[in-house]
């Protein structure tokens, strides 16, 4: 499994971007698939996830962000809707064994990360 993050960039605070995960050597197909973010000073935390058939987001990006895979399931997006400035961070996209992945929020369980994008938005 190799993942491919991209997406990233500067908006304005209201605006969208869609983020993309790719697996360069196979699918998403019984991977349970995570995005994270580091804003500087603080410590990663879980944004979005999809297990199975099943989504799950943080307080602070729910109905805002979403979370899907492409038909073929080689591809993980995050959709983020609304931006604010304090969505600004590095945004990493892991995966792990769907069965290990129990709790999505657990960053440990997740085996393969790739590396960062950077979303910055302003005020």
């Amino acid at each position: 499994v190799q993942l491919q993050a991209s997406g990233g960039g500067l908006v304005q605070a209201g605006d969208s971007l869609r983020l993309s995960c790719a697996n360069s050597e196979g699918t998403f197909q019984h991977l349970a698939t995570g995005w994270f973010r580091q804003a500087p000073g603080k410590e990663r935390e879980l944004v979005a996830a999809i297990r199975w058939n099943s989504e799950y987001y943080s307080n602070s990006v729910k109905g805002r962000f979403t979370v899907s895979r492409n038909r073929a399931k080689s591809t993980v997006y995050l959709q983020m809707n609304s931006l604010n400035p304090e969505d600004t961070a590095v945004y990493y996209c892991a995966a792990g064994p769907a069965i290990s992945v129990v709790d999505p929020t657990v960053p440990d369980k997740y085996v393969f990360w790739g590396q960062g994008t950077l979303v910055t938005v302003s005020s």
